[in-house]
């Protein structure tokens, strides 16, 4: 387990609440402030190997089937591939990097050593979503037109203080972590609409292009807030709204337009509901109904054997590659300040007064926020993501 502190702290009290101990053995733990997680005694007393560094471990002679990474953003593809290169198959958590070269060397890293690595976008592995993605890629619902997803997520002072790197381009080393709602909390929407349409079990759509509205309203390097819209190489329209700097909060929702039918989540219904365009109508179950932790379950029934997982990086690379094109799409991150920014004293955060009903219409009317001419709204620029394979420098914030 490498990090055990965050979101790290419940991959390991899953293990030690759901995982059989005479199944699997926990062979070591990897961070480097082990003693701030609440698990630290009990890795005291069962005597587990702890190293502030994942080459620690396998220097000192110890050897795993399987890896979870659960690290920031910026460890995700070097840790990664220390433990690929030392025979382990991989678990690491979303998104799979910050920049796309990162990715695809993460991609090239599992290929050359035989080994899989799994991304942690726990809806992938959820069985509500397999089965609808079953049934479009054979094409029971016509050709696809737009998909498009909302999520609001209220996010603090804390939250941005949590750590070092929160809403930052760059940590204060220089490594990449472009951290933003598309490319940490939310990313799992954007992937969502992507691998729904991948052309394979374990494939995502390919992005052609993107343009995006970034805003920022916390004192930040990068953008709490995004709308954006992109299209495929096989013709679909993606839209994706998604802010940490809203007065409410809208759990995740998607809408999916087929030529035969339409597909959707969150609203009205707390589940996938199929409407075709004859009139039928029925359910796939909510990709909550399985437990968040499927992934890690799955990682080990799957350890040392030669069975794909359904998100690897082939799969996760597509948000990706949106993530950095979002990101080219703009000069430079808008700053919502006054007269729009708001502060919660009590809830000791920052907010846009109507910014929430103004993404619930742009997603209603398909719109970005410039389309309605919302005062305080900036175009972006199209960007070209065939042949992506690189994220330049970025400008100044």
């Amino acid at each position: 387990m490498v990090s055990i502190g965050g979101y790290g702290y419940y991959y390991l009290k899953t293990f030690f609440d759901q995982v059989r101990p005479e199944r699997v053995r926990l062979a070591g733990v990897v961070d480097p402030y082990p003693e701030n997680s609440g698990h630290y005694p009990r890795l005291m007393a069962d005597r587990v190997p702890v190293f502030s560094e994942v080459e620690e471990f396998y220097a000192a002679g110890h050897h795993a089937d399987l890896a979870v990474i659960s690290s920031p953003i910026q460890f995700h593809v070097p840790q990664s591939r220390m433990a690929l290169s030392h025979g382990a198959d991989v678990l690491c958590d979303k998104p799979i990097a910050a920049v796309i070269q990162d990715a695809d060397a993460l991609a090239g890293a599992a290929r050359f050593t035989k080994r899989w690595c799994m991304i942690g976008y726990q809806w992938s592995f959820s069985r509500a979503i397999q089965a609808l993605k079953a049934d479009i890629r054979k094409g029971n619902f016509g050709r696809p037109r737009r998909l498009k997803t909302l999520i609001l997520w209220p996010r603090d002072d804390a939250y941005y203080a949590r750590n070092d790197w929160a809403g930052r381009i760059k940590d204060t080393r220089g490594r990449w972590v472009l951290d933003s709602p598309a490319n940490n909390a939310m990313a799992h929407y954007l992937h969502n609409l992507l691998y729904l349409l991948g052309p394979e079990t374990a494939a995502s759509a390919r992005p052609a292009d993107v343009v995006a509205e970034l805003y920022r309203v916390n004192p930040i390097e990068n953008f709490d807030t995004a709308a954006c819209r992109l299209h495929t190489t096989c013709g679909a329209e993606l839209l994706f709204y998604a802010s940490h700097a809203t007065a409410s909060e809208q759990q995740p929702v998607f809408q999916l337009e087929f030529e035969n039918a339409v597909i959707c989540f969150g609203d009205p219904a707390p589940e996938i509901i199929v409407q075709t365009s004859q009139g039928k109508m029925w359910p796939y179950g909510s990709p909550e109904d399985d437990p968040q932790f499927k992934k890690l379950f799955d990682a080990i029934d799957a350890a040392g054997t030669d069975n794909p997982p359904v998100c690897g990086p082939e799969a996760a690379r597509a948000q990706c590659v949106c993530a950095n094109g979002m990101q080219e799409s703009v000069e430079s991150i808008e700053s919502l300040a006054a007269p729009y920014a708001r502060r919660d004293e009590i809830n000791k955060r920052w907010f846009v007064d109507g910014l929430d009903a103004a993404l619930r219409e742009c997603y209603r009317r398909n719109a970005l926020p410039s389309e309605l001419n919302l005062p305080w709204a900036r175009p972006g620029k199209t960007v070209d993501l065939l042949g992506y394979t690189h994220y330049p420098m970025p400008r100044t914030p």
